[in-house]
């Protein structure tokens, strides 16, 4: 009998979709959240995210803003699920043409800012503690264009700003290197990691991990997240898959690379990822060819995978596996991966 599972598993509502494109328009009709709410309760899933104005539209205002995330958290309880996370949508808008956070316009900063805050209000009626920052346009389309230091130094005024503002969140900060900017701030783990120690609170400041934002970086998701572990700070992943450094592809978890998401999987597993609440996030996109009825299959089959890695973890023979570390036979170790992979061991 297969041990039950030490995780649970949350999904965004932006990860069933219309299949647009940059190169091309919507294939699917759109679905409603209650349709989409549906189809995670019917695949196993526990945990919803949010960006701001997925929880609440982005035009609505006042106490309209409490009311319809009270009606969302209703739908939610109705279905026996839970937020995860609540994400400011913080690159979108046309107040973001310059970036948000580190804008060389103050409005735009402000805007930012003000966006940051309304996050935090809608988290706090969704009942969640989390707050997920990407900083998606903090960059720059040429380097002349902003002082890297005083840009810095806006973001650590925006998380302490936010961080005095309610002091029962904490922020999983999701790097990534590029896109949509050519190059960004703080654009890998190491960096957030590092720029957390410099809030006023860096004990509410930990990190959320994207298979493909690593590999966009060059880096291994493994290690990426097995340095977060060792911070103590790795408070959310989006496993996905990803074809070498291109787009963000967001592929179904394991279709690109299984023993790369093996090594993901085993390093939660090995050192207890989900016994403190943590969340199993996946972050996939469905192929554009998927007609609407198939259409969310990217998200069963992720969730699959990642409880088949896991299954592995739990059975693999860790004392060979230990014996040719030992011997430093790593040619043997690499066959021995590579077997039980394959279900050859």
């Amino acid at each position: 009998m297969t041990a039950p599972s030490q995780f649970t598993f949350s999904v965004g509502v932006w990860n069933l979709h219309e299949g647009a494109d940059p190169f091309g328009p919507p294939v699917r009709p759109e679905r409603s959240f209650a349709e989409k709410l549906a189809i995670f309760k019917a695949y196993g899933f526990d945990y919803v995210q949010f960006h701001d104005d997925d929880a609440v539209p982005a035009d609505v205002t006042g106490a309209e803003v409490e009311r319809q995330a009270r009606d969302l958290k209703r739908l939610l309880d109705d279905e026996g699920m839970k937020t995860e996370f609540i994400a400011p949508r913080i690159w979108e808008d046309p107040a973001t043409v310059d970036g948000a956070i580190t804008a060389n316009c103050p409005k735009s900063r402000q805007w930012a800012l003000d966006k940051g805050k309304r996050a935090v209000d809608i988290a706090r009626i969704m009942e969640t503690d989390r707050i997920v920052v990407w900083p998606a346009r903090e960059g720059t389309y040429i380097r002349e264009a902003k002082d890297p230091v005083r840009a810095h130094e806006q973001l650590l005024d925006w998380y302490n700003a936010l961080l005095d503002y309610d002091a029962n969140f904490r922020f999983l900060s999701e790097a990534k290197p590029n896109e949509p900017m050519d190059l960004m701030y703080v654009p890998t783990t190491g960096h957030m990691l590092a720029f957390s120690y410099r809030t006023q609170a860096p004990e509410r400041c930990g990190v959320l991990i994207e298979s493909a934002h690593a590999i966009l970086a060059g880096l291994d998701p493994s290690d990426e997240m097995g340095n977060a572990i060792f911070h103590d700070k790795l408070w959310g992943v989006h496993l996905n898959d990803q074809n070498g450094l291109k787009f963000d592809e967001d592929k179904t978890f394991g279709s690109a690379n299984l023993r790369r998401a093996f090594n993901q999987v085993d390093v939660l597993v090995q050192h207890g990822y989900g016994k403190r609440g943590e969340v199993v996030g996946l972050d996939v996109k469905a192929m554009r060819t998927q007609p609407a009825e198939l259409s969310a299959l990217h998200l069963k089959n992720s969730r699959e995978m990642v409880l088949l890695l896991e299954e592995l973890s739990n059975r693999i023979d860790r004392t060979r596996w230990a014996q040719y570390v030992e011997a430093l036979n790593y040619e043997a170790l690499d066959m021995f991966i590579l077997r039980s992979l394959l279900g050859k061991e």
